[in-house]
C-alpha cells in the first residue's frame, strides 16, 4: 500500500500530557485510563489515553506518522510512543529532521546555511534574554542543539507587556518568541517545523498533509498543511488563533490528545463500503 497523507504533529501538551497538564476536570470514577510514554530521572513524566495510544498504534497502517516537536534529540528519544518507530521525526523546532532516529546531515547543513544568512546570532539573542530577564522570576536559562534558546520562569511574576517588548526587540533580527507553560522560548524565523515537515513529505512521495498543534510555534505547521487541528488549549486558543482549515477543538487537557488522534484517524481511514 502506498502512502500519500503525512500526519505531523506536535507532542507536549497536544498528543503527550505531563500530570500538571492532564486537565483531568471529570469525577474521580470516570476518569481515564493513562499510559506512561516518558521518563524521567526515574519518574513518571508524560502520559496519554490508553485509547489515544490505540489509536496511535493503528495510524501507521495508514498514514506517515511524523513527530514534529521543539524538544532537543535527547528528550524527544525519551518518549516512547506507542506503534512502531517513526521513520522521520522533526526535533529543535524543525533544526533536525531524524531518519530512522538519526539526524540527517544534509538538512542539518540547509538549516545552518538559512540561519546564518537571515538571522542575527544565537549569542546575541541569548545575552539579550538574560540582560531583561529578572532574577525574581528567572529560574533556568537554557539553549537547544545550539540552534534557540529559552527560559524556565515562574509565570504568574512574569510582567506584563514584558513578552510583547521581548517578541519586538526579536522580530527585527529575525527571531520569534513563544511562552508555552513555564518556558520563554526565542527561535530563529526561519527554523520552523514546516520546512521540515515539507522535507519529509518530498522525500516519501507524500502529497496530502495533515497537522495538529498547541503553540505559536505550530501556527505555520498548521498553515502549511492541508487540514489541521488545534486543542482547546494553549497559546493558540488563549490567542483566538484561527484558519479555514484548522479545526479549533473544544476539549482540553489530555482529552484533547485523544481527540486529535480520533480526527487523523478518521481522515485516513478508508470509508465503509
Amino acid at each position: 500500500m502506498t502512502l500519500t497523507t503525512l500526519i505531523a504533529s506536535d507532542l507536549d501538551r497536544t498528543l503527550v500530557y505531563s500530570s500538571a497538564a492532564l486537565g483531568l476536570t471529570m469525577p474521580d470514577a470516570e476518569a481515564p485510563r493513562l499510559l506512561c510514554v516518558e521518563t524521567y530521572q526515574h519518574k513518571p513524566l508524560s502520559y496519554m489515553t490508553e485509547t489515544a495510544a490505540a489509536l496511535l498504534t493503528e495510524l501507521p497502517n495508514h498514514a506517515l506518522f511524523v513527530p514534529a516537536t521543539t524538544r532537543t534529540r535527547e528528550q524527544y528519544h525519551r518518549i516512547r510512543l506507542p506503534g512502531p518507530p517513526p521513520r522521520y521525526a522533526i526535533c529543535a523546532n524543525g533544526g533536525h529532521l531524524l531518519v530512522d532516529g538519526v539526524s540527517d546531515p544534509d538538512w542539518r547543513r540547509t538549516v545552518a546555511t538559512r540561519l546564518a544568512d537571515e538571522c542575527a546570532t544565537l549569542d546575541e539573542v541569548r545575552g539579550h534574554l538574560l540582560a531583561v530577564a529578572d532574577p525574581a522570576w528567572l529560574l533556568k536559562e537554557r539553549v537547544a542543539e545550539d540552534l534557540f534558546a529559552y527560559l524556565v520562569v515562574e509565570r504568574a511574576l512574569l510582567p506584563d507587556g514584558w513578552m510583547g517588548e521581548l517578541a519586538a526587540w526579536a522580530a527585527p533580527r529575525g527571531w520569534a518568541v513563544s511562552l508555552q507553560g513555564r518556558k520563554v522560548y526565542a527561535v530563529p524565523q526561519p527554523l520552523t517545523k514546516s520546512a521540515a515537515v515539507r522535507e519529509a513529505a518530498r522525500r516519501a512521495g507524500a502529497d496530502r498533509v495533515l497537522a495538529a498543534g498547541d503553540s505559536l510555534l505550530d501556527a505555520d505547521l498548521l498553515l502549511a498543511a492541508d487540514r489541521g487541528w488545534r486543542p482547546g488549549h494553549g497559546e493558540l486558543a488563549e490567542a483566538g488563533w484561527t484558519a479555514g482549515h484548522v479545526d479549533a477543538l473544544e476539549e482540553r487537557g489530555v482529552a484533547a490528545g485523544e481527540e486529535i488522534l480520533r480526527r487523523f484517524s478518521s481522515a485516513v481511514r478508508p470509508s465503509p463500503a
